[in-house]
């Protein structure tokens, strides 16, 4: 265990929006430990700093499902894969036409904006959308295109999505219950970014732990050298993880972590055994 890829909500952060004090000891024993800790969210950075501030951590981040690569000291961003805004209005009317009623905001390297008719979940502090899509898509600067539709659900319009945006863009989601799938472009997804920084870093994938609860998560899981969904997670997830671990409420991520060093502290204090 080189390096430790953790998504946040409903895997170390509660339902709260806390962390729990086993879980920050957890990651900084394994800190001690030469262990590296990576966030690997599809928040974007600007809401990271709440997360910095509990944990102290200040390290890499990989933001936005896998489109940036954010330096949490710095308060920069390292790398980005941003769409095209001839592929976005383009993905936006497939949507449209397999998800009638479906409106738009974008997530952009500078900000965030929505279209009339987007009822943002969260304080984006963004006025409510009066914008058209075609006029919030000034440049070649959208990290996710997040599509909402009221009358559905996230499992539902993630399965049309796949379906319309094959071979152009990359859909997901990341809570069931709501009515939220953010597109990325084509090919982007936590685990491409996730393997490009351990290869970056000399890691190697069986080296590389990853822990993740939703849909957003199973690239990531499928991609490590060993995965863990968190116990009541999405089906997608639990389907392609080598292992379950207890819930977020429950402390799962640091139970892991804890077993672990314990054992890599037993193999390092086991006397070398002679032919």
């Amino acid at each position: 265990m080189r390096l430790v890829a953790t998504d946040l909500d409903g895997t170390i952060v509660r339902p709260d929006g806390t962390i729990s004090a086993r879980t920050l000891a957890a990651f900084a024993a394994c800190q001690d430990a030469g262990i590296d800790i990576v966030y690997v969210t599809g928040r974007p950075p600007r809401w990271l700093p709440e997360i910095v501030e509990q944990t102290g951590h200040t390290g890499t981040a990989i933001c936005a499902n896998g489109a940036i690569v954010y330096d949490l000291a710095a308060e920069r961003v390292i790398s980005s894969r941003a769409m095209q805004a001839a592929v976005v209005l383009d993905v936006a009317d497939r949507v449209a036409r397999v998800c009638p009623g479906t409106a738009f905001a974008v997530e952009t390297l500078t900000g965030f904006g929505r279209e009339a008719g987007y009822v943002a979940r969260y304080d984006s502090g963004v006025a409510p959308g009066r914008a058209s899509l075609s006029s919030l898509v000034t440049g070649d600067n959208v990290v996710k295109l997040l599509c909402r539709n009221e009358g559905s659900s996230g499992d539902v319009m993630l399965a049309a999505f796949r379906e319309a945006l094959a071979g152009v863009a990359s859909p997901t989601h990341s809570n069931a219950r709501d009515c939220l799938v953010e597109v990325s472009a084509l090919g982007v997804s936590k685990a491409m970014a996730l393997a490009e920084l351990a290869s970056a870093r000399g890691v190697d994938r069986a080296d590389v732990i990853a822990f993740g609860d939703m849909p957003n998560d199973v690239e990531m899981l499928a991609w490590a050298g060993c995965g863990y969904a968190m116990a009541g997670g999405h089906p997608q997830a639990l389907a392609v993880a080598d292992a379950i671990a207890s819930s977020c409420l429950d402390d799962g991520v640091a139970r892991v972590l804890e077993h672990r060093l314990a054992d890599l502290s037993a193999t390092a204090g086991r006397p070398e055994q002679l032919p």
